[in-house]
């Protein structure tokens, strides 16, 4: 329920927040179940967003167990189409809890449902693909033995920056996997390791290789070019943007820097944060509007604002 009231605000918010979103196969975006979305994971619950909002059908997403201690986040998690799945590191007792898990998902397929999976197991902001780990081949190979005509999707997702505001971001799907494609007659071991072999492949195909120190290189793959014309008519409308959105802005940074630049979150407490407290600014700036000037500009407030920080986010320094 809660997935379904908050899918048309994100998909607001990621038009704000994202300077470019590019999608090498919309068509991709249509296709029903059963389908396992097999993504790298560079930028904490970012991805999961993106994925989540740019698919017609709802999304199911396969998050770090140890999110889902306590009762109440537990609860908000599922109710976001969210299911735990756990490492060695979350405790050796619960790993057990992933073949509840792997279950939840298999009910999902026999509905003709999407379920995505973070391939590499955890997050890193990185630009390079890491060791996959086995829980994708499992999952996949569960749902074949039980005669689920499961597709695999292999996904790349690529940032230009993990920590500016304002993202062009590249999302490539590469040649979906099937039972077809794995030779399953050499024993369970080689099997999965057949799948992560062809996995591997593919998500190599999709995903930006980069050190850290190669600016000049991912700015070349990244940036996007605006027009003179573009510049002109957006340039007042960015300079609004920044004067009456900085006093949310500036604090909201310095919190999630303080709090997510040590552990590769900073950008999912970002989004989050404003996702959060945006439409409060937005509120309090109306009753402001109402109290000094009156009549019905208010209701421009929900229509212009929105407008100048994407206009200022267009024109902002992309690196």
């Amino acid at each position: 329920m809660l997935y379904r009231l908050l899918y048309i605000p994100a998909k607001f918010a990621l038009w704000i927040y994202c300077r470019c979103l590019s999608i090498n196969n919309k068509e991709i975006l249509k296709l029903n179940g059963p389908l396992l979305i097999a993504a790298n994971h560079p930028n904490s619950f970012l991805d999961a967003i993106i994925l989540s909002t740019v698919f017609k059908r709802p999304v199911y997403s396969l998050a770090r167990g140890d999110a889902f201690t306590k009762r109440f986040y537990k609860k908000l998690l599922y109710s976001l189409n969210m299911f735990p799945v756990y490492r060695i590191s979350e405790g050796v007792e619960n790993l057990e809890n992933n073949y509840e898990t792997f279950e939840s998902c298999k009910e999902i397929f026999k509905k003709n449902g999407i379920v995505l999976i973070f391939s590499e197991g955890r997050c890193i902001n990185e630009w390079r693909l890491r060791p996959l780990k086995k829980g994708t081949a499992r999952l996949a190979q569960s749902s074949w033995q039980e005669g689920i005509p499961l597709k695999v999707l292999p996904t790349g997702i690529n940032y230009q920056s993990f920590t500016s505001f304002g993202k062009n971001i590249h999302v490539n799907f590469g040649n979906i996997i099937t039972e077809q494609d794995i030779p399953n007659n050499e024993g369970y071991g080689k099997t999965i390791n057949g799948f992560n072999d062809k996995l591997r492949a593919e998500l190599t195909s999709l995903i930006t290789e980069a050190d850290s120190t190669e600016q000049e290189k991912i700015k070349k793959i990244f940036f996007v070019r605006q027009s003179l014309l573009k510049k002109i008519i957006l340039f007042l409308p960015a300079f609004i943007g920044y004067c009456v959105h900085a006093p949310l802005y500036i604090p909201v940074q310095r919190f999630a820097y303080k709090k997510g630049a040590h552990n590769d979150h900073y950008d999912s407490l970002m989004v989050g944060l404003l996702f959060i407290f945006y439409p409060l600014y937005l509120l309090l700036i109306c009753l402001l509007v109402c109290w000094f000037i009156g009549g019905f500009w208010w209701l421009a407030v929900f229509i212009v604002l929105p407008v100048c920080a994407w206009s200022f986010v267009q024109l902002k320094g992309q690196f």
